[in-house]
């Protein structure tokens, strides 16, 4: 293990996957948000190919044993992406990310309803803060649902964001059901196939034709988006998850930064505050599951030997 090249590429994967959504962000006034998914998802899909060639995987990291699995995996992970960028268009950077947050949490939840994994009180006090957090940020938004006003399309992004990250958990569900059959490869690529496919049900629902400069950043959204899954799967494969787990959570630094100079977007002190206990939940979460894991780990060897 080399935990500090595994924290580095974590951190470099976070902050493209902050700037992927900025680039979003900045052609979501004229491009839908079906529309955007498939340029993130089928450019991505070359940057994939050539790091699996480069890795010598291409023979078998596409070889799949849950074909089904792949697929509801790409469903509610296309469902989590087209919310999360229809936010993107209503809601400041850093609150669409402080929203996300809310995806670990419900995964805790999740798990413990489909996958029958045991989720103590201290888990769930942490859950339950992290939702704290969550309707602080969104609640300033809710009380503005009173008509066709800028506020109230915030109010809808929020909720979007919202849904989007309930998608997400349940994308995390499937990803550790197929984890115990499939390859990170495959799963990854065929993540892109999937949305790149479903994302073009939206084409009657009126596609645009982008600006020069959309084009540029609807492209580069998609390879940066690949470039930063590569990233984020190395990571793991140098350093433990309850070591860069953490670094999640840096992507709040890069957004408020690129909200701020580039989208001029000030955050609140009262999202600044939701964020904040969302953060903190996630944490708590994070270093509970590497106790428990030590504590597994510890365990093991005590077992009699069954012959």
């Amino acid at each position: 293990m080399q935990p500090i090249k595994g924290i580095l590429l974590k951190l470099i994967a976070v902050m493209l996957f902050i700037v992927m959504s900025a680039l979003i962000k900045a052609a979501s006034d004229h491009v839908p948000a079906g529309q955007t998914v498939f340029y993130r998802s089928f450019f991505a899909i070359p940057v994939i190919l050539i790091w699996l060639w480069y890795r010598h995987e291409l023979s078998t990291g596409l070889k799949v044993q849950s074909p089904m699995g792949h697929f509801w995996r790409g469903f509610v992970g296309t469902a989590a992406m087209g919310m999360m960028f229809a936010g993107l268009g209503l809601l400041p950077l850093p609150e669409v990310t402080a929203l996300g947050y809310a995806a670990p949490l419900m995964t805790v939840v999740l798990a413990a309803m489909f996958l029958n994994e045991k989720v103590g009180v201290f888990r769930i006090g942490a859950v339950a803060l992290g939702l704290v957090g969550v309707m602080i940020v969104l609640m300033p938004r809710l009380s503005t649902l009173s008509g066709p006003t800028v506020e109230t399309a915030a109010a809808v992004g929020a909720v979007l964001v919202l849904m989007g990250a309930l998608c997400a958990a349940l994308a995390q569900i499937y990803i550790r059901k197929l984890v115990a059959t499939e390859q990170t490869a495959a799963i990854v690529f065929y993540f892109s196939l999937t949305s790149t496919l479903l994302s073009l049900l939206t084409l009657p629902l009126g596609w645009v034709w982008p600006t020069q400069a959309e084009w540029v950043y609807l492209v580069l959204a998609g390879l940066i988006g690949g470039l930063a899954q590569i990233f984020l799967t190395s990571a793991y494969r140098f350093a433990d998850a309850s070591v860069v787990a953490p670094f999640d959570y840096a992507s709040m630094i890069f957004a408020l930064l690129i909200g701020y100079f580039i989208f001029d977007e000030v955050p609140t002190k009262t999202m600044l505050l939701g964020a904040s206990l969302v953060v903190l939940a996630g944490c708590i979460i994070i270093w509970r599951e590497r106790q428990l894991g030590l504590q597994r780990g510890k365990a093991r060897p005590l077992k009699t030997p069954q012959g």
